[in-house]
Parts: C-alpha cells; sequence; structure tokens
C-alpha cells in the first residue's frame, strides 16, 4: 500500500511512552521549515471518532467485550482514513498520527487475544490502502508500571489504561513482535533519557525522509531545547 503525493508518519508504544510528545517536536519543526502538516491521533480525529473515543476509553463502560472494542476502534480508523488522512496526503500534506492500524494488533491481538489474521483484514478494510510510510515505536526502557505512572500521573485512568500490568505487558511485546516483523517502517526509539536526547533519536530515525533532520549544523542541542521549551509552555498555558 502506497500513498500518493503527501508522508504519513505514525508514532507507537505503550501508554506514558511519549508520543504525543515527539509528535509534537516533529510537526513544529517541519512546520518551521514550511511543511504542511497535519496532526491527528487515535481514536479521534474527526467529530464521529471523538465521540467514539469517549465510548471505548470511558472506565464506565467495563462491561465492553473485546470484539466490541475492535470494531469501535476499526470505525473511527475508516472514519479518519477517508475524512482526513487520505484527502491530506494527496494535497501533499505530512500526516503525523497518534496510533494507528499497529495499535490495534498490540492491544487487541496481543493484549486481548483477538484473531491476528482477522485483525490484519479489518485492518485493510478500514486502511482503505493508506499505510504508514515510517512508524516511531516509542518504548520507555522500563517495566509497564513506569509507561502507566508516566501517562496516569495528572489525570484519571482511562479503560485500557486500567486493564492491567499482564495486559500491558502483552501489548508491549506485540509492538517488539510488529518491530521485527517489518524493521524498514517501525523504528524502536527508547525514551529513557532527556527529552531532547529522545528527540534527537526521534529525528535521526525519518533522516530518511526529512534529510535535514540528520543535519547536525541544523539539529543542534540549543535546537531541540528550543522544541521542548515550546512545548512546556504550551501545556503550561
Amino acid at each position: 500500500m502506497q500513498n500518493n503525493k503527501g508522508v504519513f508518519i505514525t508514532f507507537e508504544g505503550g501508554d506514558g511512552a511519549g508520543k504525543s510528545t515527539h509528535l509534537y517536536y516533529v510537526a513544529e519543526a517541519l512546520r518551521s521549515r514550511g511543511d504542511r502538516v497535519v496532526c491527528l491521533r487515535e481514536p479521534g480525529g474527526t467529530i464521529i471518532g471523538e465521540q467514539l473515543r469517549n465510548v471505548v476509553l470511558d472506565p464506565g463502560n467495563y462491561v465492553m467485550t473485546p470484539e466490541s472494542e475492535l470494531l469501535i476502534y476499526e470505525a473511527a480508523r475508516a472514519q479518519l482514513v477517508a475524512q482526513v488522512i487520505k484527502p491530506a496526503l494527496d494535497n501533499g500534506s505530512i500526516v503525523l498520527c497518534d496510533r494507528f492500524a499497529d495499535s490495534t494488533v498490540a492491544y487487541q491481538s496481543f493484549g486481548r487475544g483477538l484473531d491476528r489474521s482477522f485483525i490484519d483484514d479489518v485492518n485493510r478494510f478500514s486502511c482503505q490502502s493508506i499505510w504508514p510510510d515510517r512508524t516511531i515505536l516509542m518504548l520507555t526502557g522500563g517495566d509497564v508500571e513506569l509507561g502507566l505512572e508516566r501517562a496516569t500521573h495528572d489525570k484519571h485512568a482511562d479503560r485500557l489504561e486500567m486493564a492491567g500490568n499482564d495486559f500491558h505487558e502483552r501489548v508491549n511485546m506485540g509492538y517488539l513482535s510488529l518491530a521485527e516483523e517489518d524493521p524498514e517502517r517501525i523504528r524502536v526509539v527508547i525514551s529513557d533519557e532527556a527529552k531532547t536526547v529522545t528527540a534527537r533519536k526521534v529525528f535521526n530515525e525519518l533522516s530518511d525522509l526529512f534529510p535535514w533532520m540528520g543535519d547536525p549544523s541544523i539539529c543542534t542541542d540549543e535546537f531541540f531545547a528550543g522544541l521542548a521549551m515550546k512545548r512546556d509552555l504550551m501545556r503550561r498555558s
């Protein structure tokens, strides 16, 4: 599956690995160079997708079956691809998405135990021939408790975050298995150091798509510190 004009990059990983932070860094850096960038999250990114997000992550919906959970995620993805991702790629934008189809394999197949071949088929259906050009798989480098603590330190845990350590261990194993299956697309980044250090790792893994990201005269320590400062100011406002 190939995109037409734009570039599609996804950020994957367990909770608390830093996906949204480093997606922001990449987006701001690209925009500063004049690129058109669309930032999205899954589930979400559309009115329908955000409504489905509220349903699937609501802790009150503890009776939800794995089968229902899977189909809600796929419905939200189908809407996002058709309404936002495909049009953006067709007009030459760079699309950055916090989670995509790999999450469904990791969470619903490895985590919940649903049939992988069925999930692969449903992913193909909902993705409508759209697939990431690059996936940054972010891992904490520690146990799952560290990631969950990072993810929930300033908010209540959602339904997936409350699924238990064993579940999240299986999810992480699923992500590592996917990275072994497709190492050219999926690049593993361990986020166990300062955010600016991790950001440099992320940019290096994108430098074949955007050569300037590998240029040390551009991507200096001050460059990454500026991105981090801008992100911190935005979160405080």
